[in-house]
């Protein structure tokens, strides 16, 4: 059958027009999918964040294979805490810290109440039913903590982001701020948190608050995954503040790095505490990319000039091999060989305190 002329030119225009719209919106979806999420950076490529330099990424078959050739030492199934009572906020510039479980500090200042990576339920797990389960409760229940005002998220993991507490804190009449990673953001909306209340950072970049507390977000040697598909779409970082009168810098979860700990310094200046994980550490070739052990802890709080350490990410949730209380133990040979004074670096009890 063939088109009047006119018809038929009417068509062919039509067609052509349509043919390039279909084209323009193909084209436009391309370029939306291929525009940076984040920027682009030494350690992000715009939609995937990575550590710079060589870095082992660990798979499932290395998972299976950690699993298959090592035993992990036997924890107890509980632990008897007699946490003191929650100490007084400073009234002058100092800095009170109290590790309340795994990674979680509060920081008491004049003016601000600060928690690092808060997690107070049972497991550490996208199942309530399984995964690793705490031996300990939490030195300070959630429920009795001090008005937070700022909460420093470093990754997404589930042993530092813990949905159940995070949803706490966002439902509260006066939610505090929580400073994160790029790429978090989403995730503590998912949770209950609105826009105003979250503040993500690129590494290096920092926030500035009232009464001179300034939060940094510093590089870390690590890396992110929540489910399957999100494998390092989201940043994880440490942080250094200045707080009060006083400097505390936070390594979040991190792998030792021969210049990155000599770049925090050199940029962020010598801490008055450090915070640095000393625990899920074994086997060495599994986690050695990815946490330090109480040896390379010792160098970093070395390397970054700390005045006092915490150690922290140990003794809670048993993720690795090593006996519960090889952390410690370890540390102050570690100590040792490095000739520090042994109070420069203390493992606390749980619910333990320093003031600095």
């Amino acid at each position: 059958m063939r088109f009047p002329r006119f018809t038929r030119r009417r068509f062919l225009r039509n067609l052509i027009l349509f043919g390039g719209t279909l084209l323009g919106a193909a084209a436009l979806k391309n370029h939306m999918a291929s525009r940076p999420r984040f920027p682009i950076s030494d350690h992000c490529d715009g939609a995937q964040f990575f550590n710079p330099g060589t870095h082992v990424n660990r798979t499932w078959w290395d998972v299976l294979k950690w699993k298959r050739t090592s035993t992990a030492s036997p924890w107890p199934e509980t632990v008897a805490i007699d946490p003191p009572a929650l100490p007084k906020a400073p009234l002058d510039g100092t800095v009170c810290a109290t590790w309340i479980n795994h990674a979680s500090v509060l920081l008491q200042t004049r003016h601000a109440n600060i928690l690092t990576d808060p997690v107070f339920s049972d497991r550490v797990s996208p199942l309530s039913w399984a995964g690793p389960k705490r031996v300990h409760p939490p030195a300070i229940a959630v429920e009795d903590l001090p008005d937070i005002h700022v909460i420093l998220l470093s990754h997404d993991h589930f042993d530092h982001c813990d949905q159940a507490s995070l949803r706490h804190f966002a439902s509260l009449p006066h939610p505090p701020i929580v400073v994160t990673p790029l790429g978090n953001g989403a995730l503590l909306r998912e949770f209950g948190f609105r826009d105003e209340r979250i503040i993500e950072l690129d590494w290096w970049e920092a926030h500035e608050f009232a009464h001179g507390f300034h939060v940094r977000a510093t590089p870390a040697r690590h890396w992110s995954n929540r489910v399957m598909g999100s494998r390092n779409r989201r940043l994880w970082s440490g942080f250094f503040l200045q707080v009060g009168g006083r400097t505390v810098y936070y390594t979040g979860d991190t792998a030792w790095d021969d210049f990155m700990f000599a770049d925090i310094r050199k940029r962020c200046g010598e801490p008055d505490l450090a915070l640095i994980p000393i625990g899920a550490y074994e086997p060495r070739w599994f986690m050695a990319s990815q946490h330090c052990n109480p040896a390379e802890a010792v160098r970093i709080h070395q390397t970054v000039g700390a005045v006092t350490s915490i150690g922290v990410h140990w003794g809670t949730f048993q993720l690795t091999d090593e006996e519960r209380e090889a952390p410690p133990q370890a540390l102050e040979i570690a100590k040792e060989q490095a000739s520090i004074p042994p109070a420069s670096f203390q493992a606390l009890a749980v619910g333990g305190s320093i003031t600095v």
